[in-house]
């Protein structure tokens, strides 16, 4: 924050672009990756929220399209490994759906890059930070997606 004439806060202007990261997590793997990740104190771009659901099959390929239609520059879905989910076969589920969605995100436009799948177990902290930070260098270098979004409401 920087002060103004009359000493009152106002939000600097860096100007730098900062995209929307949002990365659906499962409870029982990735998101306690997240948590190893803080607790050993490895860094990741605050810029990347973390939706917490149960199981990675759980996430609606709707809802990816969802959240680039609400603004996201980037979606991760991040689940346990193969043949260790919390749900037995939750994340072939998963798999099988998001390979369904890569056809459809090409079909409308949307760059291949703009979407990943990674398997992180509760043990891997650095590699969740690793990952998160690899993909948001990756939306960086792609910019801003205008794919999904309602032109008209923007000014």
């Amino acid at each position: 924050m920087q002060l103004n004439d009359t000493n009152q806060a106002v939000p600097a202007e860096s100007g730098a672009y900062k995209p929307l990261i949002v990365a659906f997590c499962c409870n029982w793997c990735s998101y306690a990756g997240a948590d190893t990740a803080g607790s050993s104190r490895l860094s990741y771009p605050s810029n990347i929220k973390i939706i917490r659901v149960p199981c990675s099959c759980r996430v609606n390929p709707l809802f990816i399209l969802r959240a680039f239609q609400r603004g996201a520059d980037g979606v991760i879905l991040c689940g346990c490994h193969p043949g260790d989910c919390h749900y037995t076969t939750g994340n072939y589920y998963a798999r099988r759906r998001m390979t369904l969605l890569f056809s459809m995100l090409d079909y409308l436009g949307i760059e291949r890059e703009r979407t990943r799948v990674e398997w992180i177990s509760a043990a891997e902290g650095a590699k969740f930070a690793a990952t998160m930070n690899e993909f948001a260098e990756t939306i960086n270098r792609l910019g801003k997606n205008r794919k999904l979004r309602d032109l008209r409401c923007e000014i």
